[in-house]
């Protein structure tokens, strides 16, 4: 699998769809979500970036297949097409971890957020 498709769906995964407001906020990480994904081992691209959304404390993004929800406290967990990741959000940021394959060689890196 490219880099760019686990970004896209991991991150494409951690947070384009329908904007949220903090005034009907489910959650308070509700809202859309700038997401970088950096690779430091393994042959997927060396970075991505994507937009996701994140409703009532669930992960989604437009034509992406991403499980993963983010509890009250900012643990993000997130499982795409075989691609991983977890971490935490405070306020309007946050970072983790993140690990996949590409080509059946694994990757990992670290990925980056802020609420938009």
């Amino acid at each position: 699998m490219r880099f760019d498709r686990i970004a896209l769906i991991t991150a494409a995964s951690i947070f384009t769809g329908a904007l949220v407001t903090p005034t009907f906020a489910q959650s308070p990480y509700d809202g859309n979500w700038q997401v970088t994904i950096k690779t430091y081992t393994g042959s997927c691209e060396p970075t991505a970036s994507s937009m996701l959304t994140v409703a009532d404390g669930k992960i989604s993004a437009a034509g992406a297949n991403v499980s993963g929800s983010i509890g009250r406290e900012g643990l993000v967990r997130v499982s795409i097409n075989g691609a991983y990741a977890n971490g935490q959000l405070s306020g309007n940021a946050g970072s983790g971890k993140w690990n996949g394959a590409s080509a059946g060689i694994p990757c990992s890196g670290r990925w980056e957020a802020s609420r938009q």
